[in-house]
């Protein structure tokens, strides 16, 4: 039943709440308690690799840096899964999604406990970039 549960995918504007347990990358996907996995709304990282998809915006800094930075952002590690995933126990979000991203993951806007957007708090740590051609969120302060 859990493996059914990672890969719900939330409809378009529907609101739901997303309790981190695991991070791949900057932008996701963070694996939720509650069994979506999310993939960050408006913003790209590099992959683990190091590399650029094609037609994506390519930050500087490091995959590796952009998901420490996300860690960070969602409460600190806890340890590290046998396939690589950090794992969290961050803060319950607030979520609206997009709908389907890739690989079965789901488009959304967050907002951690404080009430400050995620992407945006993404793009403050300067390790991903805001991804005008998806870029539906706040203005970013």
């Amino acid at each position: 039943m859990l493996s059914l549960m990672a890969a719900t995918v939330i409809a378009a504007g529907q609101t739901f709440t997303c309790t981190p347990t695991r991070v791949w990358d900057g932008d996701g996907p963070v694996w939720c308690a509650e069994g979506p996995r999310l993939r960050i709304a408006g913003i790209a990282a590099r992959e683990m690799d190091g590399t650029c998809r094609t037609h994506h915006p390519c930050p500087r800094s490091s995959g590796i840096q952009a998901r420490d930075a996300l860690v960070q952002i969602l409460g600190g590690a806890r340890g590290t899964s046998s396939s690589g995933h950090v794992l969290v126990r961050g803060p319950k979000l607030t979520c609206r999604s997009e709908g389907p991203a890739e690989g079965n993951r789901t488009a959304a806007w967050c907002r951690l406990p404080s009430g400050a957007d995620l992407s945006c708090a993404m793009i403050r740590t300067r390790t991903v970039l805001r991804w005008d051609r998806y870029w539906k969120g706040p203005t970013c302060r």
